[in-house]
């Protein structure tokens, strides 16, 4: 085992001298998922003027306590008049604030009658009156370069008014499935002959990471043909991804092709699942590089591995530094384990509890039983030579796109 490479070592090598791609202008409409690759600045102070936050009657809070005539009605989207004084507005939710009024008291505290309205005592200056500017200012920075356009950032852009937003491009991926075994679904299939899981799964995820898988290649054992195939998957993707075909079987010829074109970075770690994973980089004409990722042909180390090493370098790719880190929780183990010379990554299902966050593993964490990767939402990270009780504390990487 002394030639495995820890993890830590195996991300250097993976993120060396990645530079975010180039940036293109999109439709907000289109934009969902995609990644900032400028700030943006608030050109429009949110909410624009001030309104009242329910329905109700503005008036000066001087005049809380007496009956007043209602001498306006102000909907949301009318203009209001000034408020004449020694009276008050009959207002709706949205509704503009009319200059002479700085408070609103809801309707349900309010006997109206013959167009007067009797107003209570205890109505403050400001209550129920959203500000001008209250959530963004005009020159504020809205959103920075690097922000994953999600729900409530579209939500922002659209508060401004944009249409179109400087986004990074979708790194280009090319998945590859090598192996003769394996059979897309719909083929029947023959002895030895396995249907293949890897390539849905690692597409999913992959464009859960922000990339855009442009070839789905399935590659025979043989060593010319894969090496025809990885040239011509490097001309066309940013990223190239493999499964199966890494390691040392005299079928396994992914690692030499690779080799024999380009360059080997790193194979064979030093964790578990995914031992068998090479990096490595694959020339074009123009004499820039693909990158290599070659993930083992066992579902769950393919899995794994998207989780530890696809997700962060489409965040590299894309300047997204929320895609660089998997979020980490201490959580309390459910069960019992204990490691070899290799980091264990466990699938587990984490519970949120009164008295804290618990860590259920599943009983079977063989690289080939993915049934465990549906239910789970984190890998318990294990260290080498260690021994976890029930009751002990352990890192956990949530697995959230």
């Amino acid at each position: 085992m002394a030639d495995l490479q820890p993890i830590e070592a195996a991300l250097e090598a993976l993120l060396a001298d990645v530079t975010p791609l180039d940036a293109e202008r999109v439709a907000l409409s289109d934009a969902a998922g995609r990644v900032l690759a400028e700030p943006v600045t608030a050109t429009l102070d949110v909410p624009p003027f001030d309104n009242s936050a329910m329905d109700g009657y503005a008036l000066c809070a001087l005049d809380a306590g007496k009956r007043l005539p209602v001498s306006q009605r102000i909907a949301a989207g009318s203009t209001a008049r000034p408020l004449a004084a020694g009276t008050c507005a009959r207002i709706f939710t949205g509704g503009q604030i009319p200059p002479g009024a700085d408070c609103v008291v809801m309707q349900e505290r309010v006997a109206e009658e013959n167009g007067e309205a009797l107003i209570p005592v205890d109505v403050p200056e400001g209550d129920n009156v959203r500000l001008q500017g209250r959530d963004v200012r005009q020159g504020d920075v809205l959103l920075n370069a690097g922000e994953r356009l999600e729900a409530a950032a579209l939500g922002h852009l659209a508060g401004q008014g944009i249409t179109e937003v400087r986004v990074r491009r979708r790194p280009r991926v090319a998945l590859l499935s090598t192996g003769d075994e394996i059979v897309d679904p719909g083929t029947p299939l023959k002895p030895g002959q396995l249907y293949n899981s890897n390539r849905p799964m690692l597409k999913r995820l992959l464009e859960t990471f922000g990339a855009e898988v442009v070839q789905l290649v399935s590659v025979p054992d043989d060593y010319a043909q894969t090496v025809a195939l990885l040239n011509h998957a490097a001309a066309e993707a940013d990223v190239v991804v493999s499964t199966g075909g890494v390691s040392v079987g005299e079928e396994d010829h992914v690692k030499a092709a690779l080799e024999s074109l380009g360059q080997l970075d790193m194979w064979k770690l030093a964790i578990r699942p995914g031992k068998p994973l090479a990096l490595g980089r694959l020339p074009r004409d123009d004499g820039s590089h693909a990158r290599f990722v070659g993930l083992p042909g066992n579902p769950v180390s393919g899995f794994v591995g998207a989780w530890l090493f696809l997700r962060p370098l489409m965040g590299a790719l894309l300047g997204c530094p929320a895609l660089a880190e998997l979020p980490c929780l201490t959580a309390t183990a459910t069960f019992t384990t204990d490691t070899g010379p290799r980091q264990h990554y466990m699938r587990v299902a984490l519970r949120f509890t009164p008295e804290g966050i618990e860590a259920d593993a599943f009983d079977d964490q063989n690289s080939a039983v993915l049934s465990s990767c549906i239910a789970a939402d984190a890998l318990a990270v294990i260290d080498p030579h260690s021994q976890v009780e029930k009751g002990s504390q352990v890192r956990c990487l949530w697995m959230v796109g």
